[in-house]
């Protein structure tokens, strides 16, 4: 997959944006490595997560994403971007398919397990098993990150933390699903206190 010229041309403008407007605090950058096949799977809080994420990083992040940004006036744009589309009305196969080829030529997935932005009370929603899965049938690390925080402009209110990259170590994927949840939802219990 011929890495998209569009991110690379829209990457510089809105990582300008995100941290003139919203000044976010980043921790543990340094644990999104600079080569190499990744995930990264966090929570999601709203619809700038996507634009904050892809601040943190030169490398191309090829998110996974509801297919309806891919219709309308400004699907084009998204397509350019590299999104990989996900029919998040089925258990879409292809979209899965889609994103362990991505992995196979060392690239970097970006995911919200949740599926949707967590509009609930709850500390975070019930994770879907795709970065697991996906992780395991292509031998990738997952780096967990948090967002935290409210996004308000000029206020300096959002951090994201991403914590050491994690190996799928056993072929129960539902048991490693709730282990990758359970490990972001403590820390977000953490930085509630």
């Amino acid at each position: 997959m011929k890495e998209p010229l569009f991110y690379r041309i829209i990457r510089p403008l809105v990582t300008f944006l995100i941290k003139m407007v919203f000044r976010p605090n980043y921790i543990g950058l340094e644990n999104i490595p600079k080569s190499g096949r990744i995930i990264l799977a966090g929570n999601h809080t709203n619809n700038f997560d996507s634009p904050l994420l892809l601040s943190c990083t030169k490398r191309v992040i090829h998110f996974l994403a509801k297919e309806e940004l891919t219709k309308g006036i400004l699907g084009p744009g998204f397509k350019a971007m590299g999104i990989i589309p996900v029919n998040r009305s089925i258990h879409d196969k292809g979209a899965l398919n889609n994103a362990i080829n991505t992995l196979k030529e060392d690239k970097v997935i970006g995911i919200f397990p949740e599926g949707t932005i967590n509009k609930t009370k709850d500390i975070i929603m019930p994770f879907k098993i795709g970065a697991v899965k996906m992780a395991s049938e292509t031998d990738t690390q997952i780096v967990p990150f948090t967002i935290t925080g409210k996004y308000k402009a000029f206020k300096k209110n959002i951090t994201i933390e991403f914590y050491k990259p994690i190996n799928i170590k056993s072929d129960d994927l539902t048991k490693e699903n709730e282990k990758l949840m359970k490990f972001i939802s403590k820390k977000l219990e953490e930085k509630r206190k």
